[in-house]
This record gives C-alpha cells, structure tokens and sequence, in this order.
C-alpha cells in the first residue's frame, strides 16, 4: 500500500494520518497538550512537549500501517499552526518556549503600529494585519521587555521549523508559514526589509524560505529508529494549518469559501493573486507557487464551548456525551435565542475587527431568559462571528460558489445546521476533522509527484454529505445577525476603557 503521512501541529494537540493513493485515511493519530498562559496574555507551549507529540504521532500511525501490511510512506508532509516565534541560540537551543498566535502580551506594541501610520504599508505588503498574533509584533515586544534574549538569539524561528530542524539539523520555513509572520513581502516572496527594520532583525537571522512543496530527503538516525521509518525519508515542508484546511477541505478553486470551527476558527477562499481589503480585515497568505489563500480567523471557537460549560456550568466537554447534552438543552430554545445576543470575543478578536481588547457580552438579557437561552445565545456568537468574517471575504473576494466546512464542530450535526441556517446557503461537508492533517498529506502527494495542480487534489474526495438551511430561521437570524454586527462598534469605547482599568489592576498587585 502506498501511503503518505501528514501531521499537523496544533495549539492544543498534534495530529497525524495516513493518506493511501486511492484517497482512504487508513491510520490516525493524536496526541494532546496544555499551554502555559498567566493573567499578562502569556500563551506558550513546552517545546519538548511538542516535539514528543510528533514523535508519538508519527509513531503510532507507523505502526498502525505495519499492522496493515504497509511498510514505508512515499514521504513525511506537515502543517503547523501560524503567527509562533521561538528564540533559539547559536547552538540552536531555545532561549523562549513557543509563543503562540494566542499570546497576547505584544499588544501594546500592535497598538504602537497601529497608531505610527505603518499599519496599512505593512498589511499591503505582507499581507498581514497587525494584531499581538503577529511574530512581527512579537518581535518587537521581546526587543524592548527581553533584550538579553533577543540580542542572544541567533535565529527567530515558528514551531515546524525547530521541529524540521531537530529532525534535519537545517533551517528552513516554507512560503505560507512565511507569509504569515507579518515580515514576508508576498508580492516577492522575499524578506520586507522595512518590516525586519522594525523588528530589528537581519534576514541572517530568519530561516531559508523555501516552496511548499519542497522536499529535504533525511532525518537523524535515532528518530528514523523510533518512528520505524527509513532514514531516507522524503520530508515536505507543507504549509499552514490554515491553507492546508481548505485543501483537505476540499476548497481548491476560486468561488470554493472554507469554513473551520475547532478550538479556534477561520473562514478562507483560494485566490491565484492577493486580494488587498481596503479595510485590512482578511489576511493574504501563500498556498503554493499559483496560490493565495485570502480570508480571517476567529479567537473564540470550540475553546468558548469548553470554557463557557466549565465555568457556568460545571461541565467538561470532554467528557463523554457532554456536548451532546449542551447541543440538546440549547437546540430546546428557538434560533434567535428569544432576543439574547452573545458577542463571543471573550479571548479578544482577530477578523474582522483585529482588537485584542475586545470581550465577550451577553446583550438583551431580560427575566424570561434560563440557561439554555445563553447557551444557545453563546453557539450562535461563533457563529455570528464566522458569518462576519465571511462577509468581509465575500466583499474582498467575490461571493461563494460552494461552502466547505471542517474542523471539531463536525463532531456535533446540529451545530453545523444552526451555521447552515444562517449563512442561508448548503455547506459541504468533509470526511474528516483533520482537514489540516489531511490538506498536508494531499500536498504531499502533489511534492512527491503523485499529480501537479491543485485540480489533481480532487481524486482524494468521495461523494459528501451537505446541510442545507431552514428558509425561515434563516431570515430570523440575518435579523438578529443585523444586532450582532452593531455591537462591536458600540462597545468598542467601553472595551478600551475595561483594558486601561485591568492594566492599572496588574499594576497595582
């Protein structure tokens, strides 16, 4: 059996599968981690934990493959999630753990950006918004609060590359990794001098840029050993989780609009150029050498789920059936929640209105409301969020011609109904969760030569199963939608002031 692994390097987990040559996932595997967070925005992960979880990952589906008879895969193809930086030193130890897109702790350095006038030539360029997700903002903020660090790093790398370099001994970051660290002009595909001018950087101390698809054949003997594969092997260099989702989502065209609810969440559209929004509310990242993927993430997806029922309600999601008893008690409320809103930017917000600052709000709450109208309130706030953001990639891009949807939500069919209600248009279905994983292992396919054009990526994908929207809870929520869109905008003044107050509280302990 031919087969190819893809692994997918996440925020909370690491996940691997196994792709076969006719299209079947024969192998899965996962392995899940905390991060280390504080009241400042900290959010990191051990390195060592990760590199572990890649290892075991990579592993476990070898020897699932054995077991099926397979021996050795046509190559290793990963993802990662975006926006990490790492310092390591000349030796090329690390000097920080893996600052995620989730720490906040660079802000005010974004709202210095945002402030200076830089912000629209940066966002034109690199096709990044600035925000604290930003390693360009990220950069800046361990300058000026780390300076022995900064100055005793030899490189600034993101996750997959200490990963790959631990693995190789090389450094390199492939294009769409790149692309997204706010210092990568995407016109060039080279470093933008004016951005590494204001992180204070040289190129020398960034990685090699190299294609997606651009094979490094080898890795170092005693993990060839553990994970039971030949030391020969074919390594992909991928792209970003995000990108790949829209492959493994099967969104390969213009028109194809991908949407991914998991413990985060993005909306995505595959363009041949970059799109530029006059607002700077979507990104603008690589796909591959003919590709573009232009769209907007969300903070608060799953992950407010699982915070709202274990600190409302004293529930853990992910204990057995749990989601499924929360999906019941708020499919029990009608859509519109009775008239209770939920703004859902409890972690801050990306797409589309990029502030850090801004927190979640439950707005129109009166007597007749009980518990199941706010948690019905607060799975339609994601989704109100998602429709935001595809709103703004619609404006950018053109409409949709098919919806794809993946990610952890899938897990839960009403939930994908409620969002097929409300962007009021059938939403496809992927096979898998993975769709990141599964996009990895594709464009592994595509490196190693099994065809060439994204067009190829389709033999993967059996017949799929679509939602199609409810006419009249459609028209109801795009009323409440309506209220939804106007809040930010109203709160916006009392987010800040709420910000300024938390910092004097910091200050004063």
């Amino acid at each position: 059996m031919r087969f190819i692994i893809g692994i997918d390097i996440g925020t909370t987990h690491t996940k691997a599968i196994a792709l076969n040559s006719d299209g079947f996932v024969a192998a899965t595997a996962l392995v899940g981690y905390e991060p280390l967070t504080d009241a400042a925005g900290k959010h990191e992960l051990l390195l060592a934990e990760v590199f572990d979880a890649v290892m075991q990952v990579w592993k476990d589906v070898m020897d699932s493959m054995r077991q099926q008879g397979a021996t050795q895969p046509e190559g290793i193809a990963f993802s990662s999630a975006m926006h990490s930086l790492i310092a390591v030193d000349e030796a090329g130890q690390p000097l920080t753990g893996c600052i995620t897109w989730a720490d906040l702790r660079s802000q005010p350095q974004a709202a210095t950006l945002k402030t200076s006038g830089l912000a629209e030539d940066l966002y034109r360029h690199t096709g990044t918004p600035v925000h604290p997700m930003s390693p360009l903002c990220k950069l800046i903020w361990l300058r000026e609060t780390e300076p022995a660090i900064f100055h005793k790093a030899a490189k600034f790398i993101g996750i997959k590359e200490y990963i790959l370099q631990l693995l190789t001994g090389e450094y390199f970051v492939d294009q769409s990794i790149a692309s997204s660290t706010g210092l990568l002009d995407i016109q060039t595909r080279e470093w933008y001098a004016p951005a590494l001018e204001l992180a204070g950087i040289g190129k020398d101390r960034l990685s090699d840029i190299v294609s997606t698809t651009f094979i490094h054949t080898g890795i170092k003997g005693p993990y060839a050993a553990f994970t039971g594969t030949d030391a020969g092997i074919p390594l992909v260099a991928g792209a970003s989780d995000g990108c790949l989702a829209n492959i493994g989502s099967n969104a390969l065209e213009p028109g194809d609009l991908s949407i991914t609810i998991g413990t985060s969440g993005a909306v995505r559209m595959i363009a041949d150029k970059p799109a530029t929004d006059p607002h700077s509310r979507v990104f603008n990242y690589i796909l591959d050498e003919a590709h573009y993927v232009c769209g907007g993430p969300l903070n608060n997806g799953g992950a407010l789920i699982e915070w709202y029922a274990a600190h409302f309600l004293q529930r853990d999601i992910r204990e057995e059936q749990v989601m499924e008893q929360l999906i019941a008690e708020a499919a029990a409320v009608p859509a519109g929640a009775e008239g209770l809103i939920f703004l859902p930017y409890v972690r801050g917000e990306r797409a589309p209105v990029w502030d850090a600052s801004a927190r979640g709000a439950f707005v129109g709450l009166d007597h007749r409301h009980t518990q199941a109208h706010a948690l019905r309130a607060v799975f339609e706030g994601i989704n109100y969020a998602v429709y935001d953001i595809s709103k703004a990639v619609k404006e950018t891009m053109g409409e949709a011609k098919n919806i794809f949807v993946s990610g952890g939500f899938l897990r839960s069919p009403q939930w994908v109904q409620w969002l097929t209600d409300l962007m009021g248009q059938r939403l496809i279905l992927t096979a898998t969760a993975d769709a990141s994983a599964l996009g990895a292992a594709i464009l592994g396919w595509k490196a190693t030569g099994f065809f060439s054009g994204l067009s190829g990526a389709r033999k993967f994908f059996q017949q799929q199963r679509a939602y199609e929207p409810d006419p009249m809870h459609h028209r109801t929520l795009q009323q409440y939608y309506e209220v939804y869109a106007a809040l930010y905008n109203s709160l916006q003044h009392s987010f800040q002031e709420l910000a300024r107050l938390r910092n004097d509280d910091q200050l004063s302990l």
